[in-house]
């Protein structure tokens, strides 16, 4: 084989391999995106009998900084913590004042430690970010 021909070849293995290299890079990014947002607690706060107000915040990891607006589709609470995930309580959502912090009504029926279970579309990104709070309901 002449050495053209052993160039031309080499060279088409190599950019074979670099388009391979890239659509791995670019299929890594588009599945690792929504681990990079993380849920805090912020507060948990009694708000009546057998009812928390839980606040929490959404949180570039990267960065630590807040991602404001949002948009939050679901919300579950249930006692996992407490070892009994099958008890579960009513969550719904509440007006926030500041951005980048979400609010919550829980009733909980019990007190104990609760988890709160979250998913939400960020903007500019394709997944949906899944998170979950561990607060004390009193």
């Amino acid at each position: 084989m002449g050495s053209i021909m052993r160039f031309h070849l080499h060279a088409r293995a190599l950019s074979g391999a670099a388009i391979f290299a890239t659509s791995m890079l670019i299929a890594a990014y588009a599945l690792a995106a929504p681990n990079d947002y993380r849920f805090e607690l912020v507060q948990a706060q009694p708000a009546g009998p057998g009812k928390t107000t839980v606040t929490v915040r959404l949180v570039h990891a990267p960065d630590s900084k807040p991602v404001d607006g949002a948009v939050l589709f679901e919300s579950k609470t249930d006692m996992g913590p407490g070892g009994m995930a099958e008890m579960t309580g009513k969550v719904s959502s509440l007006p926030s004042d500041k951005p980048g912090l979400y609010r919550f009504q829980i009733e909980t029926g019990m007190p104990g430690k609760w988890a709160l279970n979250l998913g939400a579309k960020v903007q500019g990104e394709t997944g949906t970010v899944r998170g979950t709070v561990v607060y004390e309901a009193k």
